[in-house]
């Protein structure tokens, strides 16, 4: 995929928010968003609450990919790169389910229960993996975050607008799919082309 004509900050972002967007659909924090949803019925708190903690999550996790950047050598980052866009690529096409041990929240309020899950719930998920990794490869930095964020919100907030409803009519087996065929053309093209 080229993109040399855009601006690095813009293809930067357009690649982030593509790549997170499909990661996202079924996952768990997905799932989250539907609950959140049918227990608040308030879907202004819930999405400035995904916003929040995603840009919290994904700025640390974009921080960190910079960071494992510096520390390896670049022919060695390239394959480690490539490898974990592929088992990404890999665990995109499990289905992911909420855990029983899911927390519960009381009335709070739906911003704080949403900032909270969302923040933990992305710990570990796939599209924080796939944020370290965008961030290991991609510049500006900025890009990625705004990019993963506005993926995020993409996937979550038809979500938090039509509930249960819309989750009903999600193709996720397709977007699974087509999600794990993204992570692994991005495998082989790192692996072809080299990081930076």
């Amino acid at each position: 995929m080229d993109l040399s004509f855009l601006p690095v900050s813009v293809a930067t972002t357009a690649v982030s928010t593509g790549t997170v967007a499909l990661a996202e659909i079924g996952d768990k924090t997905q799932l989250l968003a539907l609950l959140l949803a049918a227990r608040f019925r308030k879907p202004g708190p819930i999405i400035a609450g995904i916003l929040v903690a995603t840009l919290l999550n994904h700025a640390l996790a974009a921080w960190f990919g910079t960071l494992v950047a510096q520390w390896l050598r670049p022919e060695v980052l390239r394959w480690v790169v490539a490898a974990s866009f592929l088992a990404v690529a890999l665990w995109t096409l499990k289905p992911d389910q909420l855990d029983d041990e899911e927390p519960r929240f009381s009335a709070r309020g739906a911003f704080l229960a949403t900032t909270i899950a969302f923040f933990f719930a992305e710990i570990g998920d796939k599209t924080q993996v796939a944020t370290v990794l965008l961030a290991t490869r991609y510049e500006p930095l900025w890009g990625v975050i705004a990019g993963t964020t506005v993926g995020m919100l993409l996937a979550n907030v038809p979500v938090a607008l039509l509930g249960s409803r819309f989750a009903d009519r999600l193709p996720l087996k397709t977007a699974r799919l087509l999600a794990a065929a993204v992570f692994a053309a991005l495998a082989i093209w790192v692996a072809l082309r080299g990081i930076g």
